[in-house]
């Protein structure tokens, strides 16, 4: 049976798209859709219900993928075993985390990783949005829920704090803010509630108690730029509103505690491109820790 092809079933089974798979392995959609077809006849069963909507498997299908990540896993195992004879770091690792982490402290940190070594690369996706694991949409995975189910290494990097803040600027023109009624009829800039991908962003709805306006951003980074700009008071993360003098935090008892965790698949854990990675980012939020929580 030829691997590549197999290769190319996994990647459709993942992204439940022939052009998703097509994108994500740099191959022509027609390509992708040639060789699931030649795999199917190989096997003689259909592997794969083709909709204009995207993929569904088959019962075969399913079964097929169960043994196909067995022997991907395997791959990998014996892939990790031979990378450590070589003196140099090579090889791509990506990185999946939440914005606000993802940009105003990972993307530093990773860039400077990837400056020590020339041959790895490290690609770091810092989006509003979960990643899988399993579906190999990472190798790496900072969340803010300590995931309870899969075949995972979990590990906590940190705790960490946000409060309310407004722009200098916004409180010259508005007037102090010294106490929770003086929210009443400000501007709330808060996240896009049906985008909420995770229990932790809950603390966006806790001013909904205060004033009923609300400008809504569907990632931290915009929720950041927005209360910069003077739209109105948001509850940020501590350790990026900092980074920007022109932000004042308020009212202290509106506080909220979080934190990240750090997950990673059993079978690419100790190979030494990820290890590497996750030794980086683990040491990078120790030196850092005492940035991340605000009393």
């Amino acid at each position: 049976m030829d691997w590549d092809r197999i290769r190319i079933f996994l990647a459709i089974a993942r992204t439940g798209q022939i052009l998703g798979a097509a994108r994500r392995l740099g191959l022509n959609h027609a390509t992708v859709a040639r060789q699931l077809t030649q795999l199917e006849e190989e096997m003689q069963v259909r592997l794969v219900e083709r909709h204009t909507t995207g993929c569904t498997l088959t019962a075969a299908g399913e079964r097929l993928l169960a043994t196909a990540e067995r022997a991907e896993s395997d791959f990998l195992k014996v892939s990790a075993e031979l990378a450590g004879t070589q003196a140099a770091l090579s090889g791509t690792v990506r990185v999946g985390a939440p914005d606000g982490f993802g940009n105003y402290f990972l993307a530093a940190e990773l860039g400077a990783l990837a400056l020590q070594h020339p041959e790895l690369v490290v690609q770091l996706v810092p989006l509003p949005r979960a990643f899988s694991l399993s579906r190999r949409e990472a190798d790496i995975v900072v969340t803010m829920d300590r995931p309870k189910t899969g075949r995972l290494i979990i590990k906590k990097l940190t705790d960490y704090s946000l409060s309310l803040y407004a722009s200098r600027d916004y409180l010259a023109v508005s007037g102090p803010i010294t106490s929770e009624a003086d929210l009443e009829g400000h501007m709330a800039v808060t996240q896009v509630e049906d985008l909420v991908y995770s229990r932790a962003l809950d603390y966006g709805s806790a001013l909904s108690r205060f004033t009923s306006r609300r400008f809504e951003c569907g990632s931290v980074v915009g929720q950041l730029e927005a209360v910069r700009a003077g739209v109105g008071v948001g509850v940020l993360h501590d350790y990026a509103a900092r980074r920007f003098p022109e932000l004042v935090r308020l009212l202290p008892a509106i506080r909220f505690q979080r934190a990240y965790w750090l997950t990673t698949h059993p079978d690419i854990h100790e190979t030494r491109r990820v290890a590497a990675v996750i030794a980086h980012i683990t040491a990078a939020v120790k030196a850092a820790r005492g940035g991340f929580v605000q009393e």
